[in-house]
């Protein structure tokens, strides 16, 4: 039996695995709580003291690496690590290539004011197109070879130039499900990396002569060898282990402070997260929409109500709003990608969760009305919340191609 969480919107069909208690309160909200007993300022001395240790003492290389976008909490981070902290980070970032206009004039924006250094990793586009090809076939995805080079671009990089901490933000498994205690400080790790943000799939499992994907097309995502990463000590930490994070709070900081620009997204009502990516909170939200039966909605719906900025009752009538739209801009993801609209259906049907999805007399798909989703959601009701994620709009810049932007000047 599918369970629903009383406090926040999560199912038990989360991919995360997340778990209830007898009182029907999932994993995630409990841990949640734990931001409310931790003495954060103990936990703000313990980073600064860890810190101090990773700081060049010859002055002359990075004290750490910042992997960054150009959105979510990449500017917070940056601003914490440098500006508070006072470190000396590199930023490293992997060129999704399904970049936004928004997204290349905040990375510009970043660099500039931060005045900092930046290291990118573009591959080869026809590789990335090989290579996703094979995962929306393999496991339903056009985000693999996003997610697998966000996570070891870095890895490669504090390897090769022996700068051994990274630091990101916050850790997916205990910020939604609540898979670790913030109490735990965990890690980085290439299981976790594997198991959820890979799908289990590392890039030596791409290999195949169907696609002709080759070892040369896989180099760029290939993670270092555990003896190489030991003799350099690499550790990856997650600041909302240190950091009481309230995502909203924080970008509304960065706005105010640093002029982050903002934009609506089609498939939830946070104009804050991944505005760098025409698929992120549009097409691939979708996907998964269809094979899990929820939306990038109920994750920030879910997370709102803990952090007190939304009832319950308002987060239902926001997924309602946003659940069932289809995606604006996925014709720009087919001409990208070399295939048809037909052809991506006949895949996408293949990973339809039958918990959601049923046919209909005329063979079409529709949604379950038994479904899960109707306790989370309110019917034809409104609510305002919405409009208080601060909307910059695309006044930033005068690019209005509607293209993915492969590499862009920025401003």
């Amino acid at each position: 039996m599918i369970k629903t969480c009383k406090k926040c919107l999560y199912s038990s069909i989360h991919p995360l695995n997340i778990t209830f208690d007898e009182n029907m309160i999932c994993s995630g909200c409990r841990v949640h709580q734990e931001k409310d007993i931790i003495d954060w300022k103990r936990k703000d001395e313990e980073l600064r003291n860890l810190l101090k240790v990773y700081k060049s003492k010859s002055g002359k290389n990075y004290d750490c690496i910042i992997p960054i976008s150009g959105a979510s909490d990449s500017y917070f981070i940056v601003h914490k690590i440098k500006n508070i902290y006072g470190m000396n980070p590199l930023l490293v970032t992997y060129n999704k290539q399904y970049n936004t206009k928004i997204g290349i004039r905040n990375l510009a924006n970043l660099k500039n004011l931060f005045d900092v250094d930046i290291l990118t990793l573009t591959v080869n586009p026809n590789i990335v197109k090989k290579i996703t090809r094979h995962t929306l076939r393999l496991r339903g995805s056009i985000y693999w070879h996003c997610l697998a080079g966000q996570t070891v671009f870095p890895v490669q990089v504090a390897t090769r130039l022996k700068i051994p901490l990274i630091v990101w933000g916050a850790h997916q498994g205990v910020d939604q499900v609540g898979m670790f205690s913030h109490l735990d400080s965990v890690e980085m790790t290439r299981k976790y990396r594997k198991e959820h943000d890979l799908m289990g799939l590392e890039a030596e499992d791409l290999i195949d002569e169907i696609d002709c994907i080759d070892e040369d097309d896989i180099s760029q995502y290939l993670y270092p060898d555990d003896i190489e990463i030991q003799q350099i000590g690499v550790r990856g930490i997650y600041l909302n282990n240190y950091i009481r994070w309230d995502s909203r709070k924080q970008h509304e900081e960065m706005i105010k402070l640093y002029d982050y620009a903002t934009t609506l997204q089609n498939r939830t009502f946070d104009t804050y997260n991944n505005t760098d990516c025409w698929n992120y909170n549009d097409l691939h939200d979708y996907i998964k929409f269809i094979k899990y039966g929820y939306g990038k909605v109920i994750d920030h719906c879910s997370r709102d109500i803990r952090l007190n900025h939304i009832t319950r009752t308002e987060a239902k009538k926001l997924v309602e709003t946003y659940i069932y739209k289809k995606p604006k801009y996925s014709n720009l993801f087919f001409e990208w990608l070399g295939i048809t609209e037909n052809g991506f259906n006949h895949i996408m049907d293949q990973f339809r969760n039958p918990e959601f999805w049923i046919r209909d007399e005329n063979w079409e798909w529709k949604l379950n009305p038994n479904s899960v989703l109707n306790e989370q959601i309110i019917s034809n009701q409104k609510t305002n919340y919405a409009s208080e994620y601060i909307l910059t709009g695309d006044k930033y810049t005068n690019d209005n191609s509607g293209k993915y932007i492969i590499i862009g000047k920025g401003c």
